[in-house]
């Protein structure tokens, strides 16, 4: 894979310490599909009667698991969830289906389930041909031994070029009773989301139907997932599963069946904050980073308008590089918002670098100063803050800057 030599600079001190969930057992093994000395592959074991929603990339070369995935996601059941890294089994044919086939059903006979009761993901390397005869024979023991807790040792196994496990937990009370959300996701390079992010699974003990299920994780992805970025590079394998187990009955939890229901308030809140964490996490591990940037649009016509506008800022490979190299080259910002095709008026564009405004009403600001702009350009995190004077809407982009060891290892990925 690409060469990285160190860790990302936002990798935290310690990681999120995610606590065993009511319904989900864990497994990791070494595969041997492209890695060596290190876990390519996982199992989550779900109890009986777990609801699931899902979003998948939108990439016209979808790969053969997200295929299965929306099939399967039709009846909303899921007892199986086996995820493998190195082999992205895109770009793969009749051969790809087939190995997806030989996963299912070696998850059917592990936990005794329907097929459509059994989610597979892979990430990693685009149009190599996945061998299933290399793990599919482990999935039935692994079943079998899976424990609660693990999260942070399937959340390692489903890395490529990322530098640290990115996790995250929360509770939220559904009537009286208190609920967990826990969730992990992978991502590093090849991000740009559309509808969800590289491989993401998020799983609760709530009693939730999957119709309301479906409609938190749909709407909350927009302004998460969505709404982060790193090279502006869509993925072929994209995936964001949420399980709900349902255990959380034993312990009195009233059953949430109808969509929109006041009684899911504060699970979908928390809901969204793990997810807003996890986004958050994949842009600052963005491959080679140096900063993490957050881009912030206002006076849009619309938000959806607004978060086209972050997203061209966000994407401009010239833009990105000027941020690496501390440069407060705000004539890019100008550049990357009129490209965005949605409505600017050039003469009330206002721009500012953290609090320091660069330029107001469609030229360079009065009181601009380069010195002070380029010390705020050396901080590690960077709030880059656009009016483009057209309407009262506003939204936000996170992304990182570009730099050489991008380059290097994106180079060196198939090395």
């Amino acid at each position: 894979m690409g060469k990285i030599t160190t860790r990302s600079p936002f990798a935290p001190e310690t990681l999120a310490t995610l606590p065993p969930l009511e319904g989900v057992r864990f497994a990791t093994a070494e595969a041997g599909i492209r890695y060596q000395g290190r876990t390519d592959l996982m199992v989550a074991v779900l109890d009986e009667g777990t609801q699931v929603a899902g979003v998948f990339t939108q990439s016209k070369t979808a790969s053969a698991p997200v295929l299965a995935c929306r099939k399967h996601l039709k009846k909303g059941e899921a007892r199986l969830l086996v995820v493998n890294s190195g082999n992205a089994n895109a770009f793969t044919g009749k051969k790809g289906t087939e190995a997806v086939d030989i996963t299912v059903e070696a998850g059917t006979k592990a936990v005794d389930c329907k097929r459509h009761e059994v989610f597979v993901a892979s990430t990693g390397v685009i149009g190599e041909p996945l061998d299933a005869s290399q793990f599919a024979h482990l999935v039935g023991g692994l079943a079998e031994n899976a424990v609660a807790g693990g999260f942070e040792a399937a959340a390692r196994a489903i890395m490529t070029t990322d530098t640290y496990p990115k996790m995250a937990t929360r509770t939220a009370l559904i009537g009286d009773v208190e609920v967990t959300i826990n969730g992990f996701c992978k991502g590093a390079g090849m991000i740009a989301p559309d509808m969800a992010t590289m491989l993401c699974f998020i799983f609760t003990d709530a009693h939730i139907a999957a119709k309301p299920l479906q409609a938190l994780l749909s709407e909350h992805v927009e302004t998460t997932f969505n709404a982060m970025t790193v090279d502006g590079d869509t993925s072929t394998s994209d995936t964001c599963l949420l399980f709900a187990t349902g255990d959380a009955s034993a312990r009195g939890q009233e059953p949430v069946a109808k969509v929109g229901s006041k009684k899911l308030e504060a699970f979908s809140e928390a809901l969204h904050d793990l997810m807003r964490d996890l986004a958050v996490q994949v842009a600052k591990d963005g491959e080679g980073l140096s900063k993490f940037v957050t881009f912030v649009v206002e006076g849009a016509e619309s938000e959806k308008a607004a978060r086209k506008i972050a997203l061209s800022c966000a994407n401009s490979p010239i833009l990105k590089t000027a941020i690496a190299g501390e440069d407060p080259n705000w004539g890019r910002v100008v550049m990357a918002v009129g490209k965005s095709g949605e409505a600017a008026d050039r003469d009330k564009l206002s721009i500012w670098f953290g609090d320091h405004c660069v330029a107001r009403n469609g030229e360079r600001a009065d009181e601009y100063d380069e010195a002070t702009a380029a010390y705020y350009m050396k901080g590690r995190e960077i709030v880059i803050r656009i009016d483009v004077g057209v309407g009262k809407a506003a939204s936000h982009v996170w992304t990182c800057d570009l730099t050489h060891d991008y380059v290097s290892i994106n180079a060196d990925y198939r090395s």
